[in-house]
Formats: structure tokens, C-alpha cells, sequence
């Protein structure tokens, strides 16, 4: 299709056509033995939809500082800007993510942004750990409540997830937006071993244990996509 460029993926998983938007692109999901012929009328039946969804991708990039994975650059922490300091170490066959204050020194075998941004990733995943933890464990205690196990993951389309055994799940990215949206993802699925839902009841209880709780919604619908590295 002129001037809105896609590509165009197999699945076995795929039960049928979806297409996926995101800042590296445009990417339809077909079942492995659908016919092609019928993307292209898909994608223009979806054109409105693809083309707003894009253009709010872009704002949110715009409105937000880009992390630059080089040295001198800098990226963001809960809110905080913290500057990179890169040494190349060829050679190196693991790298290291050390925090001083607002440095954040970061060691690699070899040049270029890709083994910076799998190091950085690693290091915040860590992070993401002893972050949410901490506030879980003052939520749940606030709530009266107990959760069975937390795992911080890189998943594409959710920032967090409670199953109904308690199970926790958290998107390593959240540390990249301020420390109280963060806090309010945890008060939100703290909320969610209370009330499964996102009913009336549901957004009653979190707005009483987190009274800006719309607001923070908000910001994570608008800027949530520009948190990448």
C-alpha cells in the first residue's frame, strides 16, 4: 500500500488477521496459511485507525526526552534523568551497569548502541526487581492483603498483570516512566486481589488507596509507548 509500509507475519498461533502498531512499525499477523491476498484490503480497512495510532506513537515520543545510548548521553530512572558514562573494554565477555549518584557507568566488549541497550536492559530488569518488590510489599500490607510471587517481564502490550492465585507480574519499562506512576501500577494490581474486574467497585477501591490514580492512567496511555530504550 502506497506510503503506509508494513510487514506482513505468518503465525501458527494466529486464529486471524490482527495487525500490531508499534514505533519500529507496522506489522500484520496472519494465520500461517492464510491467503495474502487479503492484506492489503485489511490494512486499508484499518488505514484511519493505523494512521491515529501512529501519529499518538509520535506525540508521545515528542513529548518525552529519547534515552541516547552513547556516552554523554543519558536515560530515564523514576522521574530522574541519569547521565551514561560508556567505556569499550574489547575483549570484555560480560558487561557491567554500575550506578554512582546520577552516573550510570556502563562497561562493553564491543561498540554501538545494541550491547549498550542489552546491558542497560539487564541492569533495569535487576532494578525493576527491588523496585516493585519493596512497594508491593507496603501496598499488600496496607491492603491486608498477600500476593503468591512476582516476576518482572518485557511484555508489549500490558505494564502489569495479578492472576487469581496472586501470581504478580510487572513490565520492566515502568522504570523508565516517574516513580508515581509506578507507584500506582503496584496500587493497581494490589487493588486486583480484591476485585478481579475493572468495574465501578474496582476503580472505587484503588481511587480511595490512590487518589490520582486517573490521572496516572492517562499518562501511561499518552507517553506509555515512548518508554523504550
Amino acid at each position: 500500500m502506497d506510503d503506509l509500509p508494513y510487514r506482513v507475519r505468518r503465525s501458527d498461533r494466529a486464529r486471524r488477521a490482527r495487525i500490531v502498531v508499534r514505533a519500529e512499525g507496522v506489522e500484520v499477523v496472519v494465520p500461517r496459511r492464510a491467503s495474502l491476498r487479503r492484506v492489503e484490503p485489511f490494512v486499508a480497512e484499518k488505514r484511519q485507525w493505523i494512521e491515529r495510532t501512529l501519529r499518538r506513537l509520535r506525540e508521545a515520543d515528542e513529548a518525552l526526552a529519547p534515552a541516547r545510548l552513547e556516552d554523554g548521553g543519558a536515560v530515564p530512572y523514576l522521574g530522574r534523568l541519569l547521565d551514561l558514562r560508556v567505556k569499550v573494554q574489547p575483549g570484555r565477555a560480560r558487561a557491567g551497569v554500575r550506578l554512582r549518584a546520577d552516573v550510570l557507568e556502563v562497561a562493553v566488549g564491543r561498540p554501538g548502541a545494541e550491547p549498550v541497550r542489552a546491558a542497560l536492559e539487564a541492569w533495569y530488569r535487576r532494578r525493576a526487581r527491588a523496585e516493585v518488590a519493596a512497594r508491593l510489599d507496603v501496598a499488600c500490607r496496607r491492603a491486608g492483603r498477600t500476593y503468591l510471587r512476582l516476576a518482572i517481564r518485557a511484555q508489549r502490550t500490558r505494564w502489569a498483570s495479578c492472576s487469581s492465585s496472586g501470581a504478580m507480574s510487572f513490565n520492566w519499562r515502568l522504570l523508565l516512566a516517574p516513580e508515581a506512576v509506578l507507584d500506582y501500577v503496584v496500587e493497581h494490581e494490589v487493588a486486583h486481589l480484591d476485585v478481579a474486574d475493572h468495574s465501578r467497585r474496582f476503580w472505587a477501591l484503588l481511587e480511595s488507596r490512590c487518589p490520582a490514580c486517573r490521572e496516572h492512567e492517562r499518562w501511561l496511555r499518552r507517553h506509555g509507548a515512548a518508554l523504550r530504550l
